[in-house]
């Protein structure tokens, strides 16, 4: 398996386990409210509706970044010549990819404090806090290897970005 198949296989993968945390997300909403309509309290739906929420939005990440899909503000793009823009590019890049590396670093280290602390929710769900920091630590890490390869992609000169009226998909 060549290494784009690979990466595009990572970020579909990351892509479907946050639609798959939505639907959760739905699942653990639609249980509170059919619990209080017949006065059957589940414990935790709140909390757990709340990580998958978050699981959801960090999971996805990569793969909207990929699309195209991201917000860009494109204004100074859009009337710098090629070699400006080129640089731009690159320049925005990289600070990107430091910050995302920073935020996937931190994140996989507060997930490992929560382990090596035992740290639980507060919640009266109790749940151990590592778990649903784990999709945070492992989107941040996919969104860094996404902005790793963006920007390997624009030094190529093979990235590919969309255009304002592409990336919009209004009817």
């Amino acid at each position: 398996m060549t290494t784009r198949r690979f990466l595009d296989r990572l970020y579909d993968a990351a892509a479907y386990l946050a639609a798959f945390f939505l639907v959760a997300t739905l699942a653990m909403v639609l249980v509170g409210i059919v619990g209080r309509l017949v006065n059957w309290y589940v414990a935790g739906t709140d909390a757990y509706a709340g990580y998958c929420m978050a699981a959801s939005g960090f999971l996805a990440l990569a793969h909207t970044l990929k699309r195209g899909e991201h917000i860009r503000v494109s204004l100074v793009l859009e009337h710098a010549g090629v070699r400006v823009r080129h640089g731009l590019e690159v320049w925005s890049l990289a600070v990107a990819t430091i910050l995302s590396g920073a935020f996937a670093f931190y994140s996989a280290r507060l997930a490992f404090q929560s382990w090596a602390f035992n740290d639980v929710s507060t919640a009266n769900d109790a749940t151990p806090l590592w778990i649903p920091e784990l999709a945070m630590a492992a989107g941040t890490l996919i969104l860094f290897v996404a902005f790793v390869d963006e920007l390997v992609l624009e030094l190529r000169g093979a990235r590919r970005v969309s255009t304002p009226e592409e990336a919009t998909h209004h009817e």
